[in-house]
């Protein structure tokens, strides 16, 4: 792939790895007969929209914004959950909504007269407080954290109305972390099953990662199936639709030394354009790059905006770069394109689709007036 003469900064998706991650996909749901879902905030990139909908079921919102997303550009309703709901948006959220999930019981006896009076499908949000994640900035399963009800919390008899349950405690995790949060979900929960029409096992599911087994994860919900058949069962995985579809262009806008320590600057902020990187941290792949090497050419990455802190630490390459060159920052379709800012007023990144053709399309470009426009 030449990539001299695509715009930079870009967001690049790769049709063709998000068309081979769908049908991963669709094979997971058509095997174990569930419904999985598209998560909005790991991939709203909407043009791509009927292409997702020719192989899952839908999509899930977290806000009105997402919902009415979902609505005008999949043709589908909803599966909404927001950790509260705003009560001036509550009325018209409900119209593009087919499941809505409470995160408490409050909020729920709160709106439960407008519920009640529309044909979507309440659920309730439970914290099984089991979680393998060891980041805590992800981790929604703390016995004192503020997303979903835990089982001390929940009558023995559930309120009038609410049809299903809905956990999420997983982050790019595996079957078998999945299949040990399921036990604990049901160890704490069962008893209400029988009262429920449906089931929500949340995103976090990393089935097209390539280690991912996905025929121990059918295994898993067919068991689970198998012991409570009545039961629709609902998946909505995020960074498994969009991982590892797709780039983020950058290009070297001028290169500095200090003390012996060179850094790149790109014409990207990892702050900006990739947020996760700081936040979570983690430390992205560069195409031909290295961890550092003694003797190759080493540099840090430098953002483009003023914080301190917008860098990445030594990368080695196999020669010297210069300025004008092009890199490839890895795996920046998922949750990065959709947490972007544009703090500083730094350019944003164009978003672009590679067809499977080899043809560049760009989708998107941002100018001042997006900038300003969100000021004031």
């Amino acid at each position: 792939m030449d990539v001299s003469q695509f715009p930079s900064p870009a967001f690049i998706l790769e049709e063709e790895k998000l068309i081979a991650n769908l049908e991963k996909i669709a094979a997971v749901q058509a095997a174990a007969d569930i419904h999985i879902i598209l998560a909005l905030k790991a991939f709203s990139m909407w043009p791509m929209f009927p292409l997702v909908g020719k192989y899952l079921t839908g999509a899930t919102a977290s806000s009105l914004g997402e919902a009415r997303l979902i609505f005008e550009e999949m043709g589908v309703k909803a599966h909404t959950y927001s950790p509260a709901y705003l009560p001036e948006e509550f009325g018209e959220l409900l119209t593009y909504s087919s499941h809505l999930t409470f995160n408490s019981i409050g909020q729920y006896l709160q709106y439960e007269d407008q519920v009640k009076n529309s044909e979507v499908s309440v659920g309730l949000r439970v914290n099984p407080e089991y979680s393998e994640v060891e980041t805590d900035l992800y981790n929604p399963a703390s016995p004192i954290g503020r997303l979903g009800e835990t089982r001390p919390n929940i009558p023995d008899v559930l309120p009038d109305g609410i049809e299903g349950f809905h956990f999420h405690t997983l982050c790019e995790s595996s079957s078998f972390t999945f299949e040990r949060t399921l036990a604990a979900f049901e160890e704490k929960f069962s008893t209400f099953f029988p009262h429920l029409k449906w089931v929500n096992f949340g995103g976090g599911h990393l089935m097209t990662r390539a280690d991912y087994d996905r025929e121990h994860l059918v295994k898993v919900l067919k068991g689970f199936k198998s012991r409570y058949p009545h039961l629709q069962v609902i998946m909505e995985p995020g960074s498994a639709i969009a991982w590892q579809t797709g780039f983020l262009l950058s290009r070297v806008l001028d290169i500095i030394e200090n003390n012996g320590t060179k850094t790149a600057i790109l014409d990207v902020s990892f702050t900006a354009h990739m947020p996760d990187t700081l936040e979570m941290p983690y430390r992205p792949a560069v195409r031909n790059a290295t961890d550092p090497v003694e003797g190759k050419p080493t540099y840090r990455l430098g953002g483009v905006s003023c914080l301190a802190g917008d860098y990445m630490t030594e990368y080695s390459f196999d020669k010297p770069l210069k300025i004008g060159d092009r890199l490839i920052l890895e795996d920046m379709i998922h949750y990065t394109m959709v947490k972007t800012s544009m703090f500083n007023g730094v350019k944003h990144p164009d978003i672009a689709v590679l067809r499977p053709s080899g043809q560049l399309e760009v989708l998107r470009t941002f100018s001042y007036e997006d900038f300003k426009s969100r000021l004031g």
